[in-house]
């Protein structure tokens, strides 16, 4: 190399060159060549090592190779090549210039670390699709795990490069920004917050990407597509997309479904408001026009038999049926309702049942129905619920019992 230093250096000399000339010339002669032989040499590798990973790819049956090329971890990879000949040559071509040769030298090594950067990104970025494609872990927050780990090597490469920048050691420069770590915290408090709330999310098992939450204040209410260190993504049922912070996870409360997801049935509590007026005795004609009700004859027959022996046993006077044990219309009524989900065929019977009487309310008595949908998809869910109510809702009248309602202006009127 000083051979053809020399050379070229004489030769502008004889051309009638000036010495200071004369160096500046030569080095950007050599600046040149270093730069296309770089370049030719990183066009070559980057080649040779896709087509190499292309072969490899349609080899094997595992798609992570192919992942690896759509990340260009093999670009990159090619990238270092041409970086470790231009640090080699680099005293070469400042050779006559050495004031140039330190800054160069610098941007050089901030080069490299970000070019690391690069690799490390695409490599994790790899992983993370990889892994998506794998069953087990498609529902966990991957993206939030990839993050951390890249704020924390930016970071890192941040202060390596601010470092070699400055001129000192990294350990002294790291010892200095302990004091400003007030400033650090303040300005990347959403940051800090995000990553603490991913990992007790992570841990914690508390969503999942697929899971149906309902988050009242932020107005979401759909399934989780996208979990990551700043943000919850929820696609939202009407299509719309929400976006909740990840932090917000821990400080808020909201509903996840997934445990009704993983259960046998969907639960049904809903509630008939009867009008208090309509409750009443039954009497003996009563519970026998209620006896040709199938569900109800057996109940009413044993319960009428056992009603009678308390009476006489009690010598209750019966011409006032306040005396003594009485069937009512509303007990009958939830007996009915009882009954009617214990033989409907898509209620799950290996789950609670219940038929129950909530305490009365300045709009009637509430009675509330609570049972579970063998069919936990909404549609089908909602049409289950729909068909009991719209049964009980028609089988009111044969109990003599009304469903509350607010007066409108057409009955006003009329009366």
């Amino acid at each position: 190399m000083n051979n053809i230093r020399h050379s070229i250096y004489d030769y502008l000399i004889e051309e009638g060159v000036s010495a200071t000339m004369a160096e500046y010339l030569n080095m950007l002669v050599f600046l040149a060549g270093l730069l296309v032989i770089v370049f030719v040499v990183d066009f070559i590798i980057r080649k040779l090592i896709r087509v190499t990973f292309i072969k490899l790819a349609h080899k094997t049956k595992t798609n992570f190779d192919d992942l690896l090329i759509t990340n260009k971890v093999p670009r990159n990879i090619a990238h270092i090549f041409p970086l470790l000949i231009v640090i080699e040559f680099v005293p070469v071509v400042f050779y006559d210039f050495p004031n140039f040769e330190n800054p160069v030298e610098k941007a050089l090594k901030v080069f490299a670390i970000i070019l690391t950067l690069w690799v490390v990104r695409s490599l994790l970025n790899t992983v993370k699709d990889y892994l998506k494609t794998l069953p087990r872990y498609k529902d966990k927050p991957i993206d939030s795990y990839i993050q951390v780990f890249m704020i924390f090597a930016w970071v890192l490469g941040l202060f390596v490069a601010v470092a070699i920048v400055s001129g000192i050691t990294f350990f002294k420069f790291i010892t200095a920004l302990g004091a400003g770590s007030a400033v650090i915290i303040l300005v990347f408090k959403d940051t800090i917050l995000g990553f603490v709330a991913s990992i007790q999310v992570s841990i914690n098992d508390m969503v999942r990407i697929g899971d149906w939450i309902t988050f009242e204040k932020y107005g979401a209410d759909g399934d989780v597509i996208e979990i990551n260190l700043a943000t919850v993504k929820v696609q939202n049922f009407d299509k719309t997309i929400t976006t909740i912070p990840t932090y917000a996870l821990i400080s808020d409360s909201f509903k996840n479904w997934r445990g009704m997801v993983n259960s046998d049935g969907r639960r049904i509590k809903r509630a008939l408001l009867i009008k208090q007026e309509g409750i009443k005795y039954l009497t003996t004609d009563h519970v026998e026009r209620l006896k040709e009700i199938q569900l109800l004859t057996s109940y009413l027959e044993s319960r009428q038999q056992d009603i009678s022996k308390y009476n006489a046993d009690h010598k209750a006077n019966k011409e006032l049926l306040l005396n003594g044990r009485n069937l009512t219309n509303i007990g009958v009524f939830r007996k009915y309702i009882d009954s009617y989900l214990k033989q409907h065929s898509a209620i799950n019977k290996d789950m609670m049942i219940m038929a129950r009487q909530l305490a009365p309310t300045s709009q009637g008595i509430p009675m509330e129905i609570y049972a579970f949908s063998s069919d936990k998809r909404w549609e089908n869910y909602e049409y289950i619920m729909s068909d009991i109510f719209d049964h009980l809702l028609a089988a009111l009248p044969y109990f003599d019992l009304e469903v509350f309602e607010l007066p409108t202006g057409a009955i006003a009127i009329k009366n």
